[in-house]
């Protein structure tokens, strides 16, 4: 049973529902857990689409096996998830990148000596 909750983008939820009709996600007894681990090292950024990205990999899976899928069908769909996990990673290293730079920036700006005006 897919989850019962609605996503900011206004559409359902893609999850399964696992705590009564609604997932780890939206149930409202899971609120508290969220936001601490929310606090603990901040929100991983992409964690989502690569949630359902395997959540799709197994459901092709799962039909492959089943035999709704055919095998060659669901070769080229791995070969299209392969695809977009890779750009997952590289957009993850340009933003850990982008944050490193950032951070050091600041850093350095910091540990800066200032110049006297007067020589």
């Amino acid at each position: 049973m897919r989850c019962d909750g609605i996503t900011r983008g206004g559409e359902r939820c893609k999850l399964d529902a696992t705590n009564g009709s609604y997932c780890w996600n939206h149930a409202p007894e899971t609120a508290e857990a969220r936001k601490k681990r929310g606090r603990r090292g901040g929100k991983a950024r992409g964690a989502g689409e690569l949630a359902e990205i395997k959540r799709s990999i197994r459901e092709v899976v799962e039909c492959v096996y089943a035999g709704t899928i055919e095998r060659g069908v669901g070769a080229v769909a791995f070969q299209g998830y392969n695809v977009l996990l890779k750009a997952v990673e590289v957009e993850r290293r340009i933003r850990e990148t982008c944050e490193l730079e950032e951070r050091l920036a600041l850093l350095e700006s910091q540990t800066t000596p200032k110049r006297s005006r007067h020589g």
